[in-house]
């Protein structure tokens, strides 16, 4: 192994291990060349996964740089590093795929055999459990049912919708499998967030009587983060710019951005997308589209990501970037933070190991 690359995987894992009084954050800008933007991180952080900036998937180790995995894309590994779910395409379709390493992509359908596509759209693969035995996602059949599914070697299992005739989706899952995280669009068009316990769904409340679409939940599903705390901010009113937390003991709490930012036109939307497994450390964004800022929250105290490296000894943290974008990702020990956002000649992805906490 090359002394630089042997060096670079010994910061990124001695951290993440064992925190010091005197660590220091540090950033890892990935090769802007081959466009790799993170979207999961494996619990020792050391492989890291997404899709680049033009198409395909990729996976990134401190030992091998980025390696492109082909298909459409990559949207989370499982963790323990070895399996990577995403979408590819097969006769100009696309559908859920899982790869794992060394391996081609393997197909898995959608909510039921013999589904049609909503255009070229079969099914997408959204996360996977610690082994990668269990993946999560949502199919079609046509373009009138979207429904959250889950998939294990047995087959895909159709999670359904409460809501005759809306959509429903799955986007994360616990390390065990029990607990899935997502959406069920309401009646009345708004997007809820939900959860499916031992495949039974529930609809999480928020401070107004819901809140929006769940994006992520702790390794034991007792902690879930979601986007849009009030149905009002959908409005674009700027006093609820806000993601949340939900825990089993607290039930569901707004996470207030640094600043409230004034919006060109559309509503600014807050975003938790993902969590440490003790709920310390919450990662997301605020803004509209690509025009975003990383949010970190560390004790539910909300800093932007480039301000609080910044003052915590990274003092030219994103110097030269458009914006930060978004964090994608974070490790079960919050630790490792996985994101993209908007440099100077283009959009690229980050690495964020986190040092001492306040």
């Amino acid at each position: 192994m090359p002394r630089k690359r042997l060096l670079l995987l010994i910061v990124l894992l001695a951290p993440a291990f064992s925190a010091g009084a005197n660590d220091k954050p540090l950033l890892i800008e990935l090769s802007q060349r081959s466009g790799a933007l993170p979207a999961g991180v494996s619990a020792s952080g050391a492989v890291v996964v997404g899709s680049l900036a033009t198409v395909g998937g990729f996976y990134w180790m401190p030992t091998t740089g980025d390696i492109f995995i082909g298909a459409l894309g990559a949207s989370n590994v499982s963790r323990d590093g070895r399996t990577i779910v995403g979408t590819a395409v097969e006769s100009r379709v696309t559908q859920a795929a899982v790869w794992v390493r060394e391996a081609e992509w393997r197909l898995l359908g959608s909510i039921r055999p013999g589904a049609a596509p909503c255009d070229a759209s079969l099914s997408a693969a959204t996360d996977t459990n610690r082994d990668g035995r269990i993946v999560v996602g949502y199919g079609y059949d046509g373009c009138n049912i979207t429904h959250a599914l889950r998939w294990e070697e047995s087959g895909v299992v159709d999670l359904g919708s409460s809501v005759a005739g809306r959509p429903s989706i799955a986007l994360g899952i616990s390390a065990d499998g029990r607990v899935t995280v997502g959406s069920q669009t309401q009646a009345t068009g708004f997007v809820q967030g939900a959860q499916w316990v031992d495949g039974r769904q529930e609809l999480f409340p928020g401070p107004d009587g819901a809140v929006g679409q769940a994006e992520a939940a702790s390794s034991d599903g007792s902690i879930v983060v979601g986007r849009i705390c009030s149905p009002a901010a959908i409005q674009g009113n700027p006093n609820y710019q806000s993601a949340w937390v939900w825990t089993r003991q607290e039930g569901t709490r707004c996470l207030p951005a640094p600043r409230l930012r004034v919006s060109p036109g559309p509503p600014i939307n807050v975003d938790a997308n993902a969590t440490s497994d003790d709920g310390r450390v919450i990662g997301g964004e605020q803004g509209i589209g690509d025009d975003s800022e990383a949010i970190i929250w560390i004790d539910r105290v909300p800093y932007y990501l480039k301000e609080y490296l910044r003052a915590n000894g990274v003092p030219n943290a994103f110097e030269t970037w458009i914006n930060t974008g978004s964090i994608n990702d974070i490790s079960p020990n919050g630790r490792i933070l996985v994101g993209k956002g908007a440099a100077a000649q283009g959009f690229q992805g980050y690495i964020v190991i986190l040092g001492d906490l306040p």
